[in-house]
Order: structure tokens, then C-alpha cells, then sequence
């Protein structure tokens, strides 16, 4: 007598015992003499692998395999009767392409997610639900159908055609390609819980990172640039893109990574009707099964063409959304699920609190420097100007001491240059107190400051800004609202079309007239002219206060434009 745990049975009943209870009563009814050590090597090779995608591809293949199919194929049910991946085998890759789309779960393949019971047919064409193939489909007449459960949940379902030797499917074939559908969902579930463990930990590696990041100071485009790359890496996401609020009805992508991302950077959405927009005003994510065709992706470029499955998930502290973090992946990729979602919520969070912090540090750096200006209108006012005062009144004393006139005149000269002095000073002092006192629409100087500092957020670059004489005294109301005016449309127009790194500004009053200078290094004018409707705007408010606007080549290769006004007003 032969050891009963050795030789081929011994070594079969040794694999079955490591399979789950219920599986391994149906192994037992199947007697099919040899198959069923097929079956068995294909319901042992299904729970070899831990990650989904190949799992379900293993799938498919073991099961053409052991009931002698032709075709196989699984489809994987989302929301509803939609069929959100579906994973064919046994038709090539040419053949698919000029099928065309994959099927969405309609026909006999909606009739098994409706009633997901096992489905045998002789002639498939014959079903009532049939409603035939599309163009360059190969010709398919017997099928069976069953579905694959994860625990109480239809996860989708196993189909095969055309059974080899033009015969039909029998009910052994059912039994079988049965068995394996159970052993597909306990693949299945170990996959989704090994999936979920590593992701849990990719998540907290890549908080840990970002944590380290925003404690150590780094700026907030580098840590929101390593929140979206995280979040591709981590999600197997091909595109990732970060929305802001660009004022109350539109939104702006401050950043792109991944697939097409050029075509996507500094583009302008309006915020109702777009999908960022709706995930801002839900405060919770939402998902698109098909990007390239869902309404609310069509605005402002055809970047989604090709993509598919979406996520878009708000970026919050607390109840105060900062913009939008959204993901996509490439056609008959699988959905975004709310297991992958769910952690995506908090990590996106952590973008919120980076611009959080960097706005807690810039009011932080503009309180210092605000502080530092006070101590400096103090200095002046308290020690230049007083000594200046002093020497003036030195000189007009030993004025009357001098016989020789071209001296004497001299010292008359040098006595004005100091009153001068002084009025400048005093100025600078009114400029400095007026933004240190909240009243920085008052002084020129304070708002010019303020308009460049708006803009350097969106060049990406701090400008060179250069003023100089009484701008805060001599400037009148009017003519200080138009050169802001001026000012911002000439940075707008920079950070739209020039490519510019470095602008210089100048803003000069003396001899009584203001010019402000914008010069960039950026492309220059275009050879063959375009727009310039914005240009001539400006021009048309130099010549109304009776200036004019010269624009021209820069010393740097780009783009400089001059606009320059009398300061009385006629």
C-alpha cells in the first residue's frame, strides 16, 4: 500500500486543502477525470497573484482554458447595468481596434448584470435582449455566463463563446466555469485587501514627506507639486491637475502633470458647469467614468481626449475649500473606487493647509516688514530729516558771510537741493505709513507695490520695480488711478503672452510729468501683429490725460513699453 499523502491524488488533496471550504466542495462535485486537475491547476494559478489588473486577466485565460472556449471575457460592473472595465480574450489586437469601443453592458451582457443567475445559450443571436454585433465582430453563437461575487457583492461576470467544435455548452461546463468564478472572487477580495494595505502604506509614506516638507518651510508650489505627483504615483493615475479659484465664477489650473499636462497649465474654467467646479461646491469628491465625453470636461480644451475614469476631490481645512485636485486615467483603464478615494480626501487636504501655511507666513513676513518700515519713517523723520533741516539753516546763515557771488549762489543752490531732499523723504515717510496704516489706496506708492506683488504670483517671479521723485505728493488722484490701471494690464499682458523671466519696472515723477516703464526678456511683439486691442486701450488713456505710449523692443530681447503723462491735469 502506497503512503496516502504522496503521489499524484495525495499531492491534489494536499493543494485542495489549502483552498477555502466552500471552493473546495464544488472542486468535489466536478468529476471530470482529467480537467479536474486542470480546473484545479487553474483555480490554484488565479490565487497566485495579489495584483488586481493580472489577477482578472488570469482569469479569463484560465477560464477559455478549461471549458475549451474560444473567446472569454470579464466584465467588471460599476454603477447601475455599466460595465466599467472590460478584459477580452482571444481576439487580437487589431480585431479590437476595428470593433471599436468596448461594450458598456448592454444586450446579453445587460441581461446578466440584471439578473446575475448563470446563463447557458445554444444560439445567442436567439435571446430576446440580443440585438447583434457591431461591424468587423466575429461571428459568436454559443455562450454561458456566470458572475463573480466578492462576499454578497457582484463584482462582474465571467462570459465565453463559441465552444470549440461547434458544440454548446453543457451544464458541466456551467458547473465548472461556476467553480472558477468563486475562486475568482476570493482571488479577487485577497487582491482588494492586498491593494488596500499597500496603498495604506504608499499613503502614509507620502503624508510623512509632505509633513516634513511644509515643517521644514519648502514653498507651497514645490509641496503642492509633490501632492499631485504622489498622487499619480500612488493611484496609477496618467493625469493630475490642481484647480484654484481664479475670483467668484472662475477657476484656474495652477498646475498639470501627466498626459497632455501643457494643455491644460494656466488654463481659465468657468466654475459652474465644470467638473472641478462641482467638486468645489459639493465638498466631497465626485468621478467620471469617461472623461473624454462627460459634458463637464469640454470647456476650454480637448486635453481629455483619450482619458477616461476621474476623480475630483475638494482641497479643504476645515470648511473652507482652496481649489480642486483632480486625477484621470487613460480609456478602459478601471473606475477610481471609494476605497481609493476615501484616503485621497485627507491626503488632498494637505494642499489646502500647504497654501494655508504660505499664506500664514506671508502675513507673518509682511508684518515684519511693515514693522520694519515704521522704524524706518521713525529714522528719518526723527534723525535725517532734523539734521537736514539743520544743515540748511547752517548754510542760509553763512550765506550773508560770503562776499564772492558765483559762492554765495552756490550755497543758495545747495540750500535748495536740501529742501528738495526733504520733501522727498517726507514723501517716502507718507508712503510708508500709509501701508503700514491700512490706507495703501491712498499712496501710489504703496498700490504700485501692492499690484506688482499681485502679479509676481502669477509670472512665477518677483519683478524689478524702480520709483523715484514725489509720487506720493505730486501725482494727482486720477492720474494715480490710471497708471495702476496701466500697470496691471501691462504685467497681465506679460504673464499672458510674453514667456518673460524677469520684467523690469520703472514709475518716475520729475519735471513735471509721470513715466512708468515695463520692459521684459520675454518672446517681444508678435512679427505679424495679432491683437492689440488691450494696447490701444492704454493708449487712449495716455492721450486723454494729454500723454502718449510708445511700445518697442527691449534691451533684453523682449518687449518695452513706455507710458508717459503731464501731472497737470488741463
Amino acid at each position: 500500500m502506497g503512503d496516502k499523502g504522496t503521489g499524484p491524488c495525495g499531492e491534489e488533496r494536499r493543494r485542495l486543502s489549502t483552498l477555502p471550504q466552500d471552493l473546495q466542495g464544488r472542486l468535489d462535485v466536478v468529476k471530470r477525470g482529467p480537467e479536474t486537475a486542470l480546473l484545479l491547476d487553474a483555480v490554484m494559478s488565479v490565487g497566485r497573484g495579489l495584483d488586481l489588473p493580472q489577477v482578472l486577466r488570469r482569469i479569463v485565460e484560465a477560464a477559455v482554458v478549461v471549458v475549451d472556449a474560444e473567446y472569454g471575457a470579464l466584465g467588471v460592473v460599476g454603477e447601475g447595468t455599466r460595465l466599467t472595465q472590460f478584459l477580452p480574450v482571444g481576439i487580437t489586437k487589431e480585431k479590437r481596434e476595428a470593433i471599436g469601443p468596448l461594450p458598456e453592458g448592454h444586450g446579453i451582457l445587460g441581461e446578466l448584470i440584471r439578473h446575475p443567475e448563470p446563463l447557458r445559450l445554444a444560439e445567442l443571436c436567439e435571446h430576446p435582449s440580443s440585438y447583434g454585433f457591431p461591424p468587423n465582430h466575429p461571428p459568436m453563437h454559443s455562450f454561458l455566463g456566470v458572475p463573480i461575487r466578492v462576499r454578497d457583492e457582484v463584482f462582474g461576470n465571467l462570459y465565453l463563446t463559441e465552444k470549440r467544435g461547434g458544440r454548446a455548452f453543457d451544464s458541466e461546463d456551467e458547473t465548472v466555469l461556476s467553480t472558477l468564478a468563486v475562486a475568482a472572487g476570493v482571488a479577487i477580495e485577497n487582491a482588494r485587501l492586498y491593494a488596500e494595505t499597500r496603498d495604506r502604506q504608499r499613503w502614509q509614506a507620502a503624508n510623512s514627506e509632505i509633513v516634513a516638507a511644509l515643517l521644514s518651510g519648502a514653498d507651497e508650489a514645490h509641496v503642492l507639486q509633490m501632492i499631485v505627483d504622489h498622487s499619480l504615483r500612488i493611484l496609477a493615475a496618467d493625469l493630475g491637475v490642481l484647480v484654484l479659484p481664479a475670483g467668484a465664477k472662475s477657476l484656474r489650473v495652477a498646475l498639470a502633470s501627466g498626459v497632455d499636462a501643457e494643455t491644460h497649465r494656466g488654463l481659465v474654467l468657468s466654475r459652474a458647469g465644470s467638473f472641478a467646479g462641482a467638486a468645489l461646491d459639493a465638498g466631497e469628491p465626485i468621478t467620471s467614468f469617461d472623461a473624454a465625453h462627460d459634458p463637464r470636461f469640454t470647456e476650454g480644451t480637448s486635453g481629455w481626449t483619450g482619458l477616461g475614469p476621474a476623480v475630483a476631490v475638494p482641497m479643504a481645512t476645515g470648511k473652507n475649500p482652496r481649489g480642486v485636485l483632480l486625477l484621470a486615467r487613460v480609456r478602459e483603464c478601471p473606475a477610481f473606487t471609494d476605497s481609493e478615494t476615501a484616503p485621497l480626501l485627507a491626503f488632498a487636504g494637505q494642499a489646502a493647509l500647504a497654501m494655508e501655511l504660505t499664506e500664514r507666513r506671508e502675513s507673518a513676513k509682511q508684518l515684519a516688514l511693515l514693522e520694519d518700515r515704521d522704524r524706518i519713517a521713525r529714522d528719518l523723520h526723527d534723525l535725517a530729516i532734523q539734521r537736514l533741516f539743520a544743515t540748511g539753516m547752517t548754510l542760509q546763515s553763512v550765506v550773508r558771510l560770503v562776499e564772492l557771488p558765483q559762492a554765495s549762489e552756490r550755497l543758495l543752490r545747495a540750500v535748495d537741493d536740501l529742501d528738495e531732499t526733504i520733501k522727498i523723504i517726507r514723501s517716502t515717510i507718507f508712503g510708508l505709513r500709509a501701508r503700514e496704516s491700512g490706507r495703501a489706496g491712498q499712496g501710489l506708492r504703496a498700490r504700485t507695490v501692492t499690484t506688482v506683488e499681485q502679479a509676481a504670483r502669477s509670472l512665477g517671479f518677483q519683478p524689478s520695480l524702480r520709483m523715484g521723485g514725489l509720487i506720493d505728493t505730486d501725482v494727482p488722484a486720477e492720474i494715480a488711478d490710471q497708471v495702476i490701471t496701466v500697470l496691471g494690464e501691462s504685467l497681465s499682458n506679460v504673464t499672458r503672452h510674453a514667456r518673460a523671466t524677469a520684467v523690469d519696472i520703472s514709475l518716475v515723477v520729475g519735471e513735471g510729468a509721470l513715466e512708468l516703464v515695463v520692459s521684459d526678456n520675454g518672446v517681444g511683439m508678435p512679427v505679424h501683429g495679432g491683437s492689440r486691442s488691450g494696447l490701444d486701450n492704454l493708449a487712449r488713456r495716455a492721450e486723454k490725460l494729454g500723454g502718449e505710449m510708445a511700445v518697442g523692443a527691449s534691451a533684453h530681447g523682449g518687449t518695452r513699453l513706455s507710458w508717459r503723462v503731464p501731472l497737470r491735469l488741463s
